[in-house]
Formats: C-alpha cells, structure tokens, sequence
C-alpha cells in the first residue's frame, strides 16, 4: 500500500508523509537530511575529489606512524633479549640471528600465502600499470593487509637484513587510492574512469614518500621521475595538496603522542651555518659525485646480474617456486652471522639501526682528526651521544671500517634484494651513498687537517657535508632521479649545501644514466614485465625509421557487408581482444573497432534468428552491438620516433595503421621494442 502523504496546516510547500508529518522535530530532521545530501553531492562531484586526496594523506600518515610504533616496540624487545640473555656467546649469536630469520620467514609465508603480488618493492609494477597495462589483482586491496604485516616485519628486523620502507609503501597508498577511486564510484553510481583513476594514483606515489619522509616537494618530484614518462599539469596541485596532508599528518603524530615538543626534521645535523663549505670544494664533490655514478654502475649491473642468475639456475629456482620462507630463512641467516656484533659486526656498525646511521654518518666532526691522537672505547652499548663511536676500531682506524662496510654492503644490500617478501631498496642505497661521501670527506679532512683557504681565511672540511652529498648522489643514480637532493634537504633541513649536493647528483646521473638501466627499469627486464624502451638521449636514428619498415601486415578485419557466417568463422579461429571494422571487404576503409567479447555476445544473440546467407555483420552492428570510433592512426610514412612518442604519452598498447584510409597493418609494443633493438644492435649481415 502506498504510504499517506499530506500538507502541515498552513504550509505552502512539498507534500510530507504521515509518518514524517507525527514524528519529533519534523523540521529538523527534514533540514539534517537535506544537509546530508547536499554534503554528499560536494563531496562526490564529478570534478572535485580533495575530500579523497586529504583522506589517502591522512590515511596513509597514521598507518606509517603505526607502522614504525610498531616496528619500534619490536626493536627494543631484540634489543632488550640481546642484552639481557647474559655473556655466552651462543645464546647471544642464537638471540641476533633467530630472531630476524623468525620475522623475515614469516613475513614473506605470510605475504606470499595470502597473496604473490604483495613481495618486493611494488615500484616497477606500478610502472608497468601507469604504461596502460592492466596487472591482474595488483591493486586489489586484499593485498593491503598482507603487504603492511609483512612489510612490518621485514622492518622490525632491523639493520641485519637492512631493507627499506618506501617502495612498498608506494605500493600500499596506491592500493588505497584505488580502493577510494572504487568507493567514490560507487557512492555516485559512476562506471569506471581510467583517467581519473590514474590522476588518483599519481598522487598516491607522492603520498607514499610523503609519509615515509615528512617530505611532500621530493615525495612529488620522485613521482613524476620514478613513474611518469609524460606529466600532466592537472595532476601536480593534486599530488602536492595529498603529499601535504601526509606528510604534515605524520610529523603531528609524535607531536600528539609526547616524542617530540614540536615539528622536526628526521635527521638533525649542526653543520656550520655561516660558511659551509668553501667555493674550491665544490671540485670535490663533482668528483664524489662521479665516484658514485661509477660505484652505482657496478651494483646495478651485479644486482641485475645476480637477480637474473637466480631466476635461471635450477636450484634456486625450484626453491623459491616451492619454498620461499626457506630461502628467506637461509639468506637472513647468512645476513645475520655476518653482522654477529662481536664478530664481523664490529667492523660494520651493526648496532645501529638505519637512522642511527645516517645520523652517524652526517656528523659534521671528523672522525680521523679526533682518532690521530686519541683511542676511543668501544662502549657496551651504543652511546647516542656519540654514535661515531661505533666507527672506529683501534686496528682498522675510521678509513678501515668505512672500506670494509662499503665492501660487505655491496654484496649484502645485493642479496637481500632477492628474499621474496615486501621491502623497499632506496633507504639501503641512501646510507650506502652517506657511507661513500663519508670516507671521501674523511680523506679530504685528512689530506687538509686545518681546512681550505680562500681569501685569507681558512674553512674546515665538513665531512658529514659530503655524506649528505653522497647519499644524495648515489641513491639518485641507482635509480635515476634528480629529486634525492630535495630528499636529502628535506631530510636534514639543510638547504645551505643545495649547490654542491645538486651537482654531485648531476655528476652521478650523467655516468649512471648513460651506462646502466635505473633499478627499477632493471627489475623491468628481469621479472619480464610489459615495458616500452625509451629511445630519447640514445645513439640511434629513430627519425630516419618509418612505420611501413616494422608494422605488422598480418591483420584480420571485419567488414560490414560480410556475411555472419564468415564473421563466426573469423571469431571463433582467432583470439584477439578487438578487431578493426571496414566499411566494406573491397574497399577496407578502417571506420572504427569491434570488441571481441561484445561482439560474440549480440552473436549468440542474433543466432536464432538468422537466416543463412541473407544477414550480414551490418545486422548485427544495428542491433546493438556498439562499435568504437578510430581517434588515433598511423600512418606509414610516420617516424618511429614520432610512433614511440604517440605511445608513451597516450599510455596505448596498439595503434592501426591506415594508408588513405585504408587498414594496411597495426604496431603494437613488440613491434615497437624490435625496432628499437635493431636500431640499437644491428643484425648481422647475412
């Protein structure tokens, strides 16, 4: 029955129920639940969407905050058992090495069991999905879970693994911002949009460094360098005003909880403010910059190298296709021995945790001055004061232990890369670089022990200077990115040496970038995901290449006059996902694309009523099956350097090829990325 309606005495306006007319407060709840609607209507307006972008930075800061509480409380308990066990050496090596190899075993049975895309960093995945292609359940917030427990155990491992947090925390806000995208859309009953579904995930890369950071400028431009291969303008205030909301978020938390009295970089230094480093320095750190574009070569090259070595040998292979927390246990296992502090850990600052060692290492004393004439103890425990402490052995002296850690760590970071559970490789790169600059600071503060002249006066080296130089630069290099020097200023809060550390990162990326593939392109190639080589600022001819030399030829097109039966002939005999459309088979005008899957569904549709040889494909097409407008072509005489560009930027996967109108071939990336490798390695003259 249809409920009552009516008008209250004397009122001039909408009909009212009875229930609504007898209930308390009429206006009132009726005023509530038009504000409510209006609410939800500016909310969820097509083209505004701030509400999502402050809800991920909010969002993302209080599961990083909680993740590091977390990851903290699990340290100090290692700590404490590792201090408390008492003085037998096996019970302390069994209490520093059982302990990571419980949680790295557990973090990656755990993550792999409930889903295999929660391993790793995440970072070229996403590359892979912002080209335009689609990765199955990557972005599925199943995943979510998984990835936060496993990566917080990978974390609270500690500085025996020495893995990072920011990748798979890229990994886990765009998982959230696509979990967003999915709500919004639902709540306003909008189909699916994938350019405003990529707008959200572009700004949730930036989220991702923000809060890991506290830093929104390098959290931006490490978005665009690390993910984009074209930006688009429109996404910019969008991924500022989100890594923002992040990251402030994530610096108040502290605030709120009583560690800190107010707003702080993550890393202090007192590096001297008046003059921090001399105009005849600045030499000195284009050459450490080029030391670490040379140093970066080497390891992206033996870490491709090793990754790749594990993928293919048979062993290895078959361990981590059947038992992946047995080889995580087995490399842990490896990884912890050797960093045993009353062993080989003595040498390797083993410890300190991550941010003690940058804190460590951009100490603006030098080391090997104070050493020339004095021995300091090795205390029982770290002395926060004086961290550098952990530095120095009477026999090996600053210059011994910074070479050796540099030595093991090359190696180590390269083998804890291959444990398959979630973990991030740019914070291991970035002390390593810090580790670098250091000793190349030691060494000039050794070779000028009361400074640089210039001008009548004279300016100490500042070694911790240099490290904040090398960070910068060796971890740009690894991975390609200008953006580190903003890291590193955002970090430290010291802008003074934005000169110096911008162009020792200049100098690492030209060396980096012209011998090697960044880190994240090499695990590209390894895993053999979907990817598009770039051709600009390479040594080929791109121009002088046309599309007529590389296109496929091999093309099956539909007409509009062919019969039904032919066109289920062509259906069922091939799989492709979409089929070019002509306007007849004499003349293969190209007028648009069919889908398969829709196109076999008004098939089945239409076969009861067919009548063999009088129904064509033109039938079907006016029944309701929709056909899809060309808007981009090639045409044969286009350059490849032109074709490679129209892909990139518009994120396609295929483009047809029309001569006059007429369909004539398609380019696809296979095509594309043979022509690129011939350019680049000519085949043999037969």
């Amino acid at each position: 029955m249809e409920e009552l309606v009516g008008l209250r005495e004397g009122s001039s306006g909408n009909p009212v129920t009875l229930r609504e007319l007898f209930s308390p407060c009429p206006r009132i709840r009726r005023g509530i639940r038009d504000g409510l609607e209006w609410l939800k209507q500016k909310l969820f307006h097509v083209s505004e969407d701030w509400h999502l972008l402050m809800t991920l930075g909010v969002l993302m800061a209080l599961i990083s905050y909680a993740m590091d509480f977390a990851i903290g409380r699990v340290v100090r308990a290692h700590q404490w058992l590792y201090r408390e066990i008492g003085d037998s050496h096996l019970l302390r090596y069994l209490s520093w090495t059982m302990y990571p190899v419980a949680l790295t075993s557990f973090s990656s049975g755990f993550s792999q069991s409930i889903t295999p895309f929660s391993g790793g960093s995440g970072i070229p995945e996403l590359k892979t999905i912002l080209t335009g292609v689609v990765l199955e359940d990557y972005l599925d917030i199943k995943n979510f879970g998984a990835k936060v427990v496993g990566l917080t155990c990978t974390l609270a491992s500690g500085s025996t693994v020495f893995l990072g947090k920011v990748g798979p925390f890229v990994h886990l806000s765009v998982m959230m911002a696509a979990y967003l995208s999915r709500v919004r859309n639902k709540a306003i009953r909008e189909s699916e949009n994938d350019s405003k579904q990529k707008e959200m995930l572009v700004a949730a890369a930036a989220v991702g460094v923000a809060t890991v950071f506290a830093a929104p400028f390098s959290g931006v431009l490490f978005s665009i360098e690390v993910l984009s291969s074209h930006y688009s303008v429109w996404d910019y205030w969008r991924c500022f005003f989100a890594a923002t909301c992040g990251a402030l978020m994530f610096r108040l938390l502290p605030v709120f909880n009583s560690e800190q009295e107010t707003i702080t970089t993550l890393f202090k230094t007192s590096f001297r403010v008046d003059v921090p480093f001399d105009l005849p320095e600045i030499f000195f750190f284009v050459v450490l910059g080029a030391i670490c574009g040379i140093v970066s070569c080497a390891y992206l090259f033996c870490q491709r190298t090793f990754l790749g070595f594990i993928r293919t040998n048979w062993f290895l292979s078959k361990l981590l296709a059947t038992s992946k927390p047995m080889y995580s246990t087995l490399a842990t296992l490896i990884l912890a021995s050797i960093t045993y502090p009353p062993g080989v850990g003595r040498f390797l600052a083993s410890r300190l945790s991550m941010k003690e060692h940058l804190d460590s290492l951009f100490d603006n004393n030098s080391w090997a001055l104070i050493t020339r004439n004095s021995s300091p103890p090795w205390p029982p425990e770290p002395d926060s004061q004086n961290l550098w402490f952990e530095w120095y052995h009477p026999r090996f002296t600053i210059f011994g232990t910074l070479a050796f850690f540099l030595v093991m760590k090359f190696w180590m970071l390269i083998l804890a890369t291959t444990i398959p559970m979630p973990a991030g490789y740019f914070m291991p790169v970035f002390v390593f670089g810090a580790a670098i600059g250091r000793l190349w600071g030691e060494a000039l503060s050794l070779a000028f022990p009361e400074g640089i002249m210039a001008g009548g006066v004279t300016y100490p080296i500042i070694p911790g200077g240099y490290a904040l130089a090398g960070a910068a630069a060796f971890s740009g290099a690894v991975t390609h990115t200008i953006s580190t020097a903003i890291l590193a200023f955002e970090l430290t809060g010291q802008i003074l040496h934005a000169l110096p550390v911008l162009m020792a990162v200049l100098a690492a990326n030209a060396i980096a970038q012209s011998c090697q593939a960044s880190f994240y392109d090499g695990t590209i190639i390894v895993k053999k995901l979907p990817y598009l080589p770039w051709i600009r600022g390479r040594g080929i001819s791109s121009h002088g290449v046309i599309v007529e030399h590389f296109m496929n030829c091999t093309i099956t097109t539909l007409a509009k006059d062919m019969p039904l039966e032919e066109v289920v002939k062509v259906v069922t005999s091939t799989d492709v996902a979409e089929y070019p459309l002509v306007e007849s088979t004499e003349s293969q005008i190209l007028v648009g694309v069919v889908r398969r899957a829709q196109l076999m569904q008004a098939l089945q549709t239409e076969s009861p009523s067919w009548a063999p040889g009088h129904q064509c494909l033109q039938d079907v097409l006016a029944g309701g099956c929709p056909m899809e407008p060309i808007t981009l072509q090639l045409s044969p005489e286009t350059s490849l350097h032109q074709a490679h560009k129209f892909f990139e930027l518009m994120n396609l996967q295929s483009l047809f090829v029309t001569s006059r109108g007429r369909a004539v071939g398609f380019v696809s990336w296979v095509e594309l990325k043979k022509a690129i490798s011939n350019l680049t390695n000519p085949p043999a003259p037969k």
